[in-house]
């Protein structure tokens, strides 16, 4: 049984969205999914929350913001309270970790390697400040330009290299001559 001064420190659902910069509908959601319980309801049927709601949702949003799906942390909280005993709920906990740390080294190297092909293109693309030649794009699929590398960049040979696009009646990948002149 609550006592009146045990309830002057819950908060109504509008006072847990303000102190966790969340939304009332965040609030619902997660409640919804499992994730976060409200302590108790008012007379009126209100939810209350306790302080430690604060704490919850600001570890939802640490997950999240390390990549975690809603229905991951559904899971996560699902297994760990479902796990019957400690040593095998920190088992549950350390294998979503790993699943989670390979994920996320996978997409640090897809990251590295857009970060290389980006730099290779802004390199190849400074050269091209030096060009005079008054052409339309078309002009640089055959472009003399030294830009001091064998080939052209993927993200770079991909546009050049592509076919124009077709106007109305015409076929893909064709130039009208008036274009080119």
């Amino acid at each position: 049984m609550s006592t009146s001064a045990d309830r002057t420190q819950l908060l109504r659902v509008g006072d847990l969205a303000r102190a966790t910069g969340k939304s009332v509908r965040a609030i619902h959601l997660y409640e919804e999914l499992g994730l976060l319980q409200p302590a108790t309801r008012s007379s009126g049927g209100f939810r209350l929350y306790d302080p430690a709601a604060i704490e919850r949702v600001r570890w939802i949003s640490l997950l999240h913001g390390l990549g975690f799906s809603l229905q991951e942390m559904r899971e996560l909280v699902r297994s760990w309270w479902g796990a019957g005993l400690g040593p095998r709920a920190m088992q549950d906990l350390r294998a979503l970790f790993e699943r989670k740390l390979a994920e996320t080294r996978e997409a640090v190297r897809r990251h590295q390697q857009l970060e290389r092909e980006l730099v290779e293109g802004l390199a190849y693309l400074e050269t091209c400040r030096r060009c005079d030649t008054p052409t339309g794009p078309q002009g640089c699929t055959s472009c003399t330009q030294d830009h001091g590398m064998h080939q052209e960049p993927a993200l770079v040979a991909g546009i050049i290299n592509a076919p124009a696009p077709a106007r109305r009646g015409e076929r893909p990948g064709f130039i009208r001559i008036e274009d080119i002149e």
